[in-house]
């Protein structure tokens, strides 16, 4: 059975998470807040490697990941999980050491949540990892080449923030608009961003105006 590049979750099913934790009490307490937040856990784990297995065999929409396991540890299964682009990844630590940060980001995380966190932390960091994983997917699907897929990256990134500063506009709206953009004018979305930061959004005519309208 061909597994699917990237999870596709239903616009009207709830988004199904695997968690990996190695404390008990913890990762049912967090599959019960995940639960009542509207998410379906379909998969826990008490190491990084059995984390690994359940998203490779469920494809879920996202995986949490606690840094300290036993086996393999959140970060080396991060950067599995991240590196076959299986699902976005959360990590979890009670170390807010900026060198950790770092290395959970370098593995691939798209997100980090710092124990104890509080409920409304939660959805938050789920949303923003799910976000940036989408981003990520759609820019490696069109750009087939590393080289231009990192160019065209910080392109998107760079006009993303003129965007976000002249449209007074979010993060995540501000890839759709280039996106649709893109899709409306037949560009790539590099040229788009491109022409964003070199030019602004009237640079790109009434079409790119219109989709501005949209955003």
């Amino acid at each position: 059975m061909t597994q699917p590049d990237a999870p596709t979750p239903s616009p009207d099913g709830p988004r199904r998470v695997v968690i990996a934790e190695d404390e008990a009490l913890i990762r049912m307490d967090l599959a019960e807040m995940l639960g009542e937040e509207g998410y379906d856990v379909v998969g826990q784990a008490g190491d990084g490697q059995k984390a690994i297995e359940l998203a490779r065999d469920l494809r879920p929409d996202l995986v949490i990941l606690d840094v300290k396991m036993p086996v393999l540890d959140g970060i080396a299964a991060a950067e599995t999980i991240a590196g076959e682009r299986i699902a976005p990844v959360v990590i979890l630590t009670a170390f807010s050491q900026r060198d950790l940060v770092a290395r959970a980001r370098d593995a691939g995380a798209m997100a980090y949540l710092v124990k104890p966190f509080q409920r409304g932390d939660l959805v938050p960091a789920i949303e923003m990892a799910v976000s940036r994983f989408a981003e990520i997917t759609v820019l490696e699907r069109e750009v087939s080449d590393l080289q231009e897929s990192l160019a065209t990256r910080k392109s998107v990134d760079r006009a993303k923030g003129v965007l976000q500063e002249k449209l007074g506009i979010s993060e995540p709206d501000a890839f759709r608009w280039i996106q649709k953009t893109a899709m409306d004018l037949r560009l790539s979305m590099k040229q788009v961003a491109d022409g964003v930061v070199e030019h602004g959004v009237a640079g790109l005519g009434g079409q790119g105006e219109a989709v501005a309208d949209d955003a």
